[in-house]
């Protein structure tokens, strides 16, 4: 029997990889949720003929018979409950993919993670969700995914430390006063990925890679001090593993997010795949270096919030999530986006995040604080 396969988040960067690798494979597709791009959705519908779909937000349309269609936030979080399929790709974006994925996790099926934030702000809740159903949770992120196949058949206690790869973004042989000056063009340019413009800003300030060490966190249950980040501007080798012994076990690939989407899709097997072969000889050479954290101070902001835990990693989104927002409006320069989080971090008080709900309701008095605070931000 094919493998069923249902995808969150469809008409983003990553769902629509993930349906291309899914048609690749032959696999076949019973549901998809989509955001606002109802276009798209109509077009995916049309060609997947999935059993279902939602739109969580955007233009009703007519769907063929076979489809149930559905609206709204309730929706997507009831058919993340019921939805029939093998595996599930986790690939909202933003906080928004939070109660899906958590819904998804607990059903017990295998879960091939993009969402970061899910376990950015409610790590302990999806584990325990994971640990409780018995889910497989298969990260897709390529960095995560790397830590994840060097991990194979490796023991907790042969671990050393796990070396997390970023590419630096655009701007990182940027002297900090160019910094300043940074347009929307520029954050937008990316010189090895291609991605959505959230989190190509995220890569940009080197949050996105803060997020990330606090999901190896919880992926893989190693402690903060055993995580290191480095910068690597080919984006070949996409993270490491160093065991105790000494040994580094790294996974090396081009950048292409088709490769950890089919492996979590194919798991436990490998299958062909038809993307070009990596030549070590054609590279020549891999550079290293470590991160300027004061040039960018959102990787520090991220892994000194993962590290007090509780409620300041869920505020520590919620403020970069309306940064960033408010950055790509013009309304504060890049280098304020930093400046704004550690000023809603500064504020927030630690409360108890004992379930969604509480984390939900941080998340909002997160953005609220964000936005009340964003006219103060000195550009």
């Amino acid at each position: 029997m094919r493998k069923k396969i249902a995808v969150l988040g469809s008409t983003g960067s990553v769902g629509r990889q993930a349906l291309a690798v899914a048609e690749f494979l032959g696999l076949e597709v019973v549901g998809l949720v989509a955001g606002s791009n109802s276009a798209l959705l109509a077009e995916q519908i049309e060609k997947y003929r999935p059993s279902w779909a939602v739109l969580a937000h955007g233009s009703p349309f007519t769907a063929p018979a076979a489809t149930q269609l559905a609206y709204g936030s309730e929706a997507v979080a009831e058919y993340s409950s019921n939805h029939g399929a093998d595996i599930v790709v986790a690939a909202i974006s933003g906080v928004a993919g939070l109660v899906p994925t958590w819904r998804a996790v607990s059903t017990g099926v295998t879960v091939a993670l993009a969402n970061k934030e899910s376990l950015v702000t409610a790590g302990t809740l999806i584990m325990q969700a994971a640990a409780e159903s018995g889910a497989k949770i298969i990260p897709i992120d390529s960095e995560h995914a790397a830590i994840w196949q060097c991990l194979q058949g490796v023991k907790a206690t042969e671990i050393s430390r796990l070396i997390l790869t970023a590419s630096g973004g655009p701007f990182r042989a940027w002297p900090r006063d160019q910094l300043e000056k940074v347009t929307i063009e520029d954050a937008l340019a990316h010189p090895t990925w291609s991605m959505g413009k959230k989190i190509t800003i995220d890569s940009a300030t080197l949050m996105n890679k803060g997020l990330e060490v606090i999901e190896a966190h919880w992926l893989f249950g190693v402690d903060y001090e055993k995580i290191e980040v480095v910068i690597h501007p080919e984006s070949i080798v996409h993270s490491c593993v160093e065991l105790v012994d000494g040994s580094i076990l790294a996974q090396l690939a081009h950048p292409d997010m088709r490769m950890p989407i089919q492996q979590a899709l194919t798991y436990p097997e490998r299958q062909y795949a038809p993307w070009p072969r990596l030549s070590l000889a054609e590279i020549g050479s891999l550079t290293f270096s470590q991160p300027r954290y004061h040039d960018f101070p959102c990787l520090k902001l991220a892994v000194e919030a993962g590290r007090a835990g509780g409620s300041y990693p869920v505020v520590l989104n919620a403020a970069n999530e309306v940064a960033v927002q408010a950055f790509l409006a013009g309304e504060i320069s890049f280098v304020a986006i930093a400046k704004l989080v550690a000023a809603t971090l500064d504020q927030h008080r630690q409360q108890a995040v004992s379930d969604i709900q509480a984390v939900m309701q941080v998340d909002q008095e997160a953005r609220r604080l964000a936005r009340r605070l964003k006219g103060k931000i000195a550009s």
